[in-house]
């Protein structure tokens, strides 16, 4: 038990430490100083982990032994993926509302950082055990309700965004992965058996991390540096 309190801890640090709202692109968003095109050109790389999210989840689903965690990853699958409402989709309403045709946003071509994002993601659910996918979607998650909560703020009062279609990923978001990071906290628990686990999960949601954060340096560097 000490063990399992340990490593979240840990977890839960590393987090803190790389939370996405530190990085300089949401905090130029937050200030309300991003040129529009840079929330356009964010909305059409980000849409390719959006994407993926589903496919990590099942990926999880596979590697589950037990039968409890693998219906509460599966309600999470489905909650992301089925659906007229599915997330991929709201995330395309959310670029419509910037005015990024979905067209642009399906065809677009992911940074090198985009596709390094994904690429850990899908070889840490995908390809990996369930204790590093879990603990990869759990760095995400825990993230989520307060970034959704400060990006509905700001698109709201600082860039003019106000209608709900637009804002319906951030809003189910915000709610939504509440209750996810509850339970991604709860299935991590579950699995932890060892000192072995315990390092593999730790390991798993640095390079998580890491590779959000560096999705979000392509796109500071791409739309941001570049453009001034």
């Amino acid at each position: 038990m000490n063990e399992i309190k340990r490593c979240l801890a840990n977890i839960d640090a590393m987090i803190e430490e790389r939370h996405l709202l530190k990085h300089p692109f949401y905090q130029s968003w937050t200030a309300g100083t991003l040129p529009i095109e840079a929330l356009r050109g964010y909305a059409r790389q980000y849409y390719k982990h959006v994407e993926a999210f589903p496919v990590y989840l099942a990926g999880i689903y596979t590697h589950c032994d037990s039968v409890e965690d693998r219906r509460l990853v599966l309600r999470n699958l489905i909650e992301e993926d089925h659906g007229p409402d599915n997330h991929p989709e709201l995330w395309l309403r959310f670029a419509d509302g910037l005015g990024v045709a979905r067209e642009a946003v399906l065809s677009a071509e992911a940074l090198p950082q985009t596709a390094e994002t994904v690429s850990t993601f899908r070889r840490l659910t995908v390809e990996g055990d369930a204790v590093s996918g879990m603990a990869a979607v759990y760095a995400y998650e825990a993230m989520v309700p307060e970034v959704a909560e400060v990006k509905i703020s700001g698109l709201k009062e600082l860039y003019g965004i106000d209608d709900p279609r637009a804002l319906s990923f951030f809003v189910v978001h915000e709610e939504a992965d509440r209750e996810h990071r509850e339970w991604d906290r709860q299935i991590i628990g579950n699995m932890l058996r060892d000192a072995g686990d315990a390092r593999r999960a730790e390991s798993a949601s640095k390079q998580a991390l890491d590779a959000l954060w560096g999705l979000l340096d392509g796109v500071q560097q791409r739309y941001v540096e570049r453009a001034n």
